[in-house]
Formats: C-alpha cells, sequence, structure tokens
C-alpha cells in the first residue's frame, strides 16, 4: 500500500469516470455469481483541489485459502507495471461489491480504517449488482469520519467509551457524492449511438416488478433485527450477572467487617485485607461496536425500502393515470 498522504482540503465529492464504473460492473458479472459472491478491487486517480478522481481499477484476483497469496504484492506489482505505461497509478481507496446493501459489517471498517490511516483521503465504493438491475446505477462512495477514526484507533469499544465518545451508527461513516464523467470522444460516441436507436416507444420505466426486491429487503431487515435482539439479549445477561456480583461483594464486605468487628471486641487482630477483585473476578465488559454496526445497517435498509417504495407508489400513480385517460378516451 501507498505511504501515507495528507491533504490540505478536505475530498467533497468523487469523480468517477465511466470506463472505471463499466470495469466494475463486468467484474461483478464475471466473478460475483449474479451479487450473491463479494468482489472487491483496487482504485486508482489522484485528488485535484476539492474532489478525488478515479480514472482506474484493477480487481483482486480470486484465490483459494491454501494458496500462498501476498496481497499487498500483488497490488504493489500492479501499480508499477500502470506506471510504466505512464496510466495513474496512485492508490485512492477500494471497492465492493454488495448483497441486498448489506455491507456495513466489522470487515469493511476494518479494511477502510486501514486505508483511510494510510491513504487519507482514499474512499470505499460500494457496489450493488442487484438494485442496479431494477433500473437505476447503484455505486456509493463512503469514508469514515474523523470522529470515527479516533474512536477505533483507541480500540477501547465499552459502552462508557461509546458514550464518552459520542458516537453512534449516524456518526460512523459519511457518504460522500459521486459525480460520473466522460471524455468528450465518449459522449460523442453514446449520442450517436442514441439517434441510431431510432424512436421506439419503451415503457421499461412503467414497470412495477419491485416486489420481489422489497420482500428480500424486508428479509434482510428481519434477520438484522433478530441479530440486534441476540446482541441485547447478551448485554442484558452480561447488566444481571453484574448486578448480582455487586449485591455478592457487598454482601461479603458487610460480613468480614462484623467480623473484624467482633474480633476487636474480644481484644483479638482484625482479619488480614485481601483483594476483593481476587474473590469476585471482575465480569469482562461486553464490546458495543457490533451493535452500532448492526443499527446503521438497519438504517440502510430502512432507506433501502424506502426508496423502493416511493418509487413503487410514483409508477402506481402513473399507471393509474394513463388507464384513466384511455378509458375516457
Amino acid at each position: 500500500m501507498a505511504s501515507k498522504r495528507t491533504t490540505s482540503v478536505p475530498v467533497q465529492y468523487v469523480q468517477i469516470d465511466g470506463l472505471v464504473v463499466l470495469k466494475i460492473i463486468k467484474h461483478c458479472q464475471e466473478e460475483g455469481a449474479g451479487g450473491t459472491d463479494l468482489v472487491q478491487g483496487v482504485l486508482l486517480g489522484l485528488v485535484v483541489d476539492n474532489r478525488l478522481e478515479i480514472t482506474n481499477c484493477f480487481p483482486f484476483p480470486r484465490h483459494n485459502e491454501e494458496e500462498d497469496f501476498d496481497e499487498v504484492q500483488y497490488q504493489m506489482e500492479m501499480m508499477r507495471n500502470l506506471r510504466h505505461v505512464n496510466i495513474d497509478h496512485l492508490h485512492v481507496g477500494w471497492y465492493q461489491s454488495t448483497y441486498f446493501g448489506s455491507f456495513i459489517n466489522r470487515a469493511l471498517l476494518d479494511s477502510q480504517f486501514n486505508y483511510q490511516h494510510s491513504i487519507e483521503e482514499s474512499v470505499v465504493l460500494i457496489y450493488d449488482p442487484l438494485r442496479t438491475t431494477q433500473g437505476f446505477l447503484a455505486l456509493r462512495a463512503y469514508r469514515l469520519t474523523a470522529d470515527m477514526m479516533d474512536f477505533y484507533r483507541e480500540g477501547d469499544f465499552t459502552p462508557d467509551s461509546i458514550q464518552a465518545a459520542g458516537m453512534s451508527f449516524e456518526s460512523m461513516f459519511e457518504e460522500i457524492p459521486v459525480v460520473m464523467k466522460n471524455s468528450h470522444l465518449a459522449n460523442s460516441l453514446l449520442s450517436e449511438l442514441e439517434e441510431g436507436m431510432g424512436t421506439q416507444q419503451k415503457f421499461n420505466f412503467l414497470d412495477l416488478a419491485t416486489s420481489s426486491m422489497l420482500e428480500k429487503n424486508l428479509r434482510q431487515l428481519m434477520v438484522c433485527v433478530d441479530d440486534v435482539a441476540m446482541d441485547s439479549n447478551r448485554f442484558l445477561n452480561y447488566q444481571r450477572q453484574y448486578q448480582k456480583q455487586q449485591i455478592q461483594k457487598t454482601q461479603y464486605i458487610q460480613k468480614r467487617q462484623q467480623e473484624n468487628a467482633q474480633r476487636i471486641s474480644r481484644g483479638e487482630p482484625p482479619l488480614p485485607d485481601e483483594d476483593i477483585n481476587k474473590i469476585f473476578k471482575p465480569l469482562p465488559t461486553p464490546a458495543r461496536l457490533d451493535s452500532l454496526l448492526l443499527a446503521g445497517q438497519i438504517d440502510s435498509y430502512c432507506k433501502q425500502i424506502g426508496e423502493f417504495t416511493s418509487q413503487s407508489f410514483g409508477k402506481l400513480f402513473m399507471a393509474e393515470s394513463l388507464q384513466s385517460g384511455s378509458k375516457e378516451s
């Protein structure tokens, strides 16, 4: 991975070439098994003023766990070869496919932290091939917030540290606007292709077949809610055990104080002090980072469901207007 670089102006939006988008789509189609398998790759480009320009990319090759594959060495070799042919070779982030928007997890958090720690301006592009099949390109760019970088660097994910840092799922990631740009030659070619297609009427945009997508998103949401319930039960069990231990510790201390008072009244020396923590070992505080990630994933699912339902209602109203107009005529 490249050495750390700093930017005087923060990245306000991501500008990505159309060819890079096609490469990502092609990679997901060839190795993503229809969107169910995870594929990843490297983004190359440079920072210009307040924008991050992504001008090239290359995929991570598939390999078995038994194979001796050095991922860092592979990236360095690819960037070295691109530099030899005078192509942008600066490392500016990575991309990853997702299955129905289920990407907010510990693995993505670890990877993005490492990237952003080494390359300050790096982003992660999340591409959803299944949502793209519904008629719009699902490509988003994310970064970890400065507060999340500091919080994750400390490595303390207890409830007290989360409360002290003021962390929530809303302050973990920040979405960066994505702008696609093509060269003038590519735009001219697209214009010629559009003119050659004729004026054939198409009504695919009125397709109401979004029920399957909504159903799968709701199923993913239900699984995520179940995970939150299990995590909450584990934390409640910890709280019960902690309260029980505190009561036992208090009773033990009171009993020991009574025994020492009786020994002193009889003229006997008091019992030696003991380390209470050795008798009642402190319970390990459960980490709450996973609960934040689950809350963020639920929020993402809800936003996706809201987008699908709003589009479906719009199409239904348009179809109703067309149907009523045809009846009147």
